[in-house]
């Protein structure tokens, strides 16, 4: 990720999963599978073989796989060399590895979107 550092993640939606709905968690969030609605994490990584349909707000987001939706993100927005994103970026930073494919519109602000912290879990 180019000396960035996502944060250690801690939900995953695995590769045999299709999820849909709408999610919101603190902390880092990794689709392996597919799924179709709004997510609202810290921050999320998209794997090789996922795929989200929907909206997307993290402070950093990596896109290794498909995402169709429109993307905000505070700090930044990383397409890999196998991923593609279809849809509009607002970020701070948009990185596009050669190879990555975006379609769509790029926003790109001094102070990124402002993307609120995902709720507090409930105490156990």
């Amino acid at each position: 990720m180019l000396g960035k550092r996502v944060d250690k993640v801690e939900t995953i939606i695995g590769s045999n999963t299709r999820m849909k709905g709408e999610v919101e968690l603190k902390g880092a969030l990794r689709v392996d599978g597919v799924f179709e609605g709004n997510l609202h994490a810290d921050s999320v990584v998209i794997g090789e073989k996922g795929r989200v349909k929907g909206e997307l707000r993290a402070s950093a987001v990596v896109i290794g796989g498909t995402v169709e939706g429109n993307v905000y993100a505070s700090e930044y927005v990383e397409i890999k060399s196998k991923g593609r994103m279809i849809g509009d970026v607002t970020t701070k930073k948009l990185t596009i590895i050669e190879g990555g494919i975006f379609e769509g519109r790029s926003n790109m602000t001094k102070e990124g979107p402002k993307v609120q912290q995902a709720p507090q879990p409930a105490e156990k």
